[in-house]
């Protein structure tokens, strides 16, 4: 009896495996008709910048004239912006939209407590000094977001250069020092939203290796997926994901057939090192293991190569850090030249 048993679990441990062998095999077959052409745009923190000490206006002002970027994703810092209750200060907000503005270049405006860059959440220390605090007010913290939500969308809603909303930043993906994931409250964060301003599309977010993406894009007007393919994991070092373009189209098919949704961009397309600890606290050696001009073509190739026309890639800042700082301009110069390709759909 007990041999039966163990031989039906090791038939059906094969079987798994198999399976799973059979899978990846499919996800990583060539894919044809690949997109030539694509608009490229990026990310740009100006928290970040600061962080890595750079002149951030410098950096945003080169990537507008110098990259030629007309696709930008901004995140206001809910943290910054109201230091103090009721206190408001969006001066910083107010420049790079209208910089942006003056360039025809159009802006995805990402709003909430979960926005792009470390530590993902960013509430406002009145609310609470760390996690224990803000879970202790929580009340508090969902009517503020709510409130903070609607000033942002009645002060943007009439800027030509908002293309889209974002609210939150993956907002199902259990990342970052935030407070529990909570659906009912990004649902609310929608309403809000669409109740002030109706005619602008609003996006959400997700993991783009570590979600199914049904339950965001369900809810989006347009869907953004994260694509990293270099990363580096505690405990398990750097590896590369095993996952051809094949996969993405897949998900892509998910979402069109669960989730009735036929709007979907690369919004976080890895052109920046994932290391073991803050980026450009790593030899340069080390930084260039997981993103150099060679890995961001193929990145961008790759994003195309899944079926996206549009893609925002993460990493600028750090491009113009390696130019400005490390007398190293060549990140900076590769960028340039895929994001003038890809326009032209060479």
């Amino acid at each position: 009896m007990i041999k039966k048993i163990l031989k039906i679990i090791l038939w059906t441990l094969a079987s798994i495996v198999l399976f799973l062998i059979l899978v990846l095999g499919y996800f990583n077959l060539p894919v044809k008709n690949k997109i030539k052409r694509a608009d490229i745009g990026v990310t740009f923190s100006h928290r970040y910048a600061q962080d890595i000490g750079l002149d951030w206006k410098a950096n945003y002002i080169a990537l507008l004239d110098d990259l030629k970027i007309k696709r930008v994703r901004i995140p206001i810092y809910w943290d910054w912006v109201e230091k103090e209750k009721d206190v408001y200060d969006f001066s910083e907000i107010d420049w790079q939209l209208d910089e942006a503005q003056k360039r025809g270049a159009e802006v995805v405006l990402v709003m909430g407590q979960k926005v792009p860059r470390w530590p993902e959440c960013f509430i406002p220390k009145w609310i609470g000094e760390n996690m224990d605090e803000v879970a202790q007010n929580d009340e508090i913290r969902r009517k503020e977001l709510l409130e903070f939500i609607a000033i942002v969308t009645k002060r943007y809603k009439e800027h030509s250069a908002v293309r889209y909303w974002q609210i939150e930043n993956e907002p199902f993906l259990k990342f970052g020092i935030c407070p529990t994931i909570d659906g009912d409250l990004l649902d609310q964060e929608i309403a809000t939203v669409k109740m002030i301003n109706s005619e602008r599309k609003i996006m959400i977010t997700d993991s783009g290796e570590l979600s199914l993406w049904i339950a965001a894009a369900k809810r989006a007007d347009v869907f953004g997926t994260t694509m990293y393919r270099n990363v580096y994991k505690e405990g398990w070092g750097y590896y590369v994901y095993p996952l051809g373009p094949r996969f993405f189209l897949f998900k892509t098919w998910l979402i069109e057939t669960f989730a009735n949704q036929e709007n979907a961009v690369v919004i976080e397309l890895q052109g920046e090192p994932w290391v073991s600890g803050w980026t450009v606290h790593r030899p340069l050696e080390e930084q260039f293991n997981s993103m150099n001009e060679e890995k961001l073509k193929e990145n961008i190739e790759y994003a195309k190569a899944s079926g996206f026309d549009e893609v925002y890639v993460w990493g600028v800042e750090w491009w113009y850090w390696l130019k400005e700082t490390q007398n190293y301009p060549l990140l900076w110069e590769a960028a340039r030249d895929e994001i003038k390709k890809s326009a032209l759909g060479e």
